[in-house]
């Protein structure tokens, strides 16, 4: 499923411009940002839009929907993941398990946070990811 969303073009590099965009309802809300102003994004642009004018953007929900997984429900995962790990380690060496099941799960989220990070820099390169604009508006 796609999501549409209006927006105005700011400037144009090849084949991707850049969209001046307001952000949509869904977010207003959500606290994650500082506000509720607009957004500049790069989408692509097949249809040759210039600068100036209005036009609607598509994005695929299948990105949203994994952007989001990855960024809010992966790195708690990686806790859960590195406490279990730590309490293995924890029994296998006679220690306590507590300390050994905090710093495992500190551990593996801090890995998952730069997982996290390399994963945006490589979505942000891939131009297949991003918005694309499927008519002008005016």
């Amino acid at each position: 499923m796609k999501q549409e969303e209006i927006g105005i073009v700011v400037g144009v590099e090849g084949e991707l411009a850049k969209v001046s965009a307001a952000r949509h309802a869904d977010c207003k809300d959500c606290g994650a940002c500082p506000g509720e102003d607009a957004i500049i994004m790069d989408v692509r642009n097949p249809i040759g839009a210039k600068p100036g004018q209005k036009v609607a953007f598509e994005i695929q929900e299948a990105n949203m929907i994994i952007a989001a997984f990855m960024v809010y429900v992966m790195p708690l995962l990686a806790a859960a993941v590195g406490a279990v790990m730590g309490w293995f380690v924890a029994n296998k060496l006679g220690q306590p398990l507590v300390p050994f099941q905090i710093g495992g799960g500190i551990i593996v989220f801090c890995l998952s946070l730069i997982f996290v990070k390399l994963y945006d820099k490589a979505v942000k390169k891939d131009v297949k990811s991003l918005p694309v604009i499927t008519k002008i508006l005016s």
